[in-house]
Order: C-alpha cells, then sequence, then structure tokens
C-alpha cells in the first residue's frame, strides 16, 4: 500500500511540475495559438526562432493571422523568401523590446509620460506607445498605427500583447 501512494504521489507530482510551466516560452505560446501561425512562419523564415526561446525577457508586439493579411500577400511571400531574411527579420525585432513590460508597466509609463512613451526596439529604432481614444496603440517610423487588442499573454521568457497591424521600421 505504501509502495502504491508512493508511485500515485510520483504521478502526481510530475503531472503538476509540468502543468506550471505549460506555457513555455513566448515562441512556444504563440506556436500554441493558431492566430499567431503566420507569425510563427515569419519568425522561423527570418531564423528568430531560437533567439526568443532565450532567456529574455522579452516584450513582444505580436501581430496576428488578420494583422498579417493586411499586407497584400505578394509581399508577405516575398518577405518570407530566404533572400529577405535580413529584411525580415529587421521589420520582426522591431515587434520587440527587451525586458517584461506587462501592461500595467504599460499603463504606468503612459501616465508618467502624459500619454505617450517611446521604446527602443530589438533592432534600434524606437517605437512610440500612445493611448488615444481610450485604447492603447503602437505608432511606428511611419506614422501608422496598430491597436494592441489583448494584453499580458505570458510565456516563461516574458510577455506577449496583441496588435492588430503589423507595425514597419523606417530602414
Amino acid at each position: 500500500m505504501k509502495k502504491l501512494v508512493l508511485i500515485y504521489s510520483i504521478i502526481l507530482s510530475i503531472a503538476f511540475s509540468k502543468n506550471t510551466n505549460a506555457q513555455g516560452t513566448i515562441v512556444d505560446v504563440a506556436v500554441g495559438n493558431k492566430n499567431f501561425s503566420t507569425l510563427v512562419t515569419a519568425l522561423k523564415a527570418a531564423d528568430l526562432v531560437s533567439a526568443l526561446q532565450g532567456d529574455g525577457p522579452f516584450t513582444v508586439f505580436a501581430p496576428t493571422n488578420d494583422a498579417f493579411a493586411k499586407i497584400d500577400s505578394e509581399t508577405l511571400n516575398s518577405l518570407l523568401e530566404e533572400k529577405n531574411q535580413k529584411v525580415l527579420a529587421n521589420i520582426l525585432t522591431y515587434h520587440v523590446i527587451s525586458g517584461k513590460l506587462a501592461a500595467t508597466d504599460v499603463v504606468a509609463a503612459l501616465d508618467k509620460g502624459n500619454g505617450s512613451v517611446e521604446l527602443k526596439a530589438l533592432n534600434g529604432e524606437l517605437i512610440s506607445v500612445m493611448q488615444k481614444d481610450g485604447k492603447i496603440w503602437l505608432k511606428d517610423s511611419n506614422e501608422n498605427y496598430s491597436e494592441i487588442t489583448a494584453t499580458d499573454v505570458m510565456g516563461s521568457n516574458g510577455v506577449i500583447h496583441v496588435i492588430n497591424t503589423v507595425v514597419m521600421p523606417k530602414k
């Protein structure tokens, strides 16, 4: 009987220990969400998967499939080609900030910055976060806007905030 209780306890502890880290890295979270399949394809094409599986922490402003669908299919398909890997990596790293900024951190920064704050993306360019019409928006270097539609999708190495438009760097 004691052996049976011990085996049962071990099985339960293994099961629960796996569940506590079920979300995995931010890449694992994206892979597990069908709304990010185009983003995952782009991360693979840009050879950024291993970088975003690193320790981080990272804040990712993740475009949905619908956001990528706003880019005409010819341009998107071209970006996914191997010859355009550096261009695609530049675009994708414009969506990533070093450090973990939860929604409360973003709101606090906006309050401190009178409704606007600039963040340095991994590609070295600045991206603006602003509050407008009761919503939180990203403004890219080309003056285009993307609404943050969901926040605080946590991964073991950072956080994802969902956006509805792909933001584009200047370079």
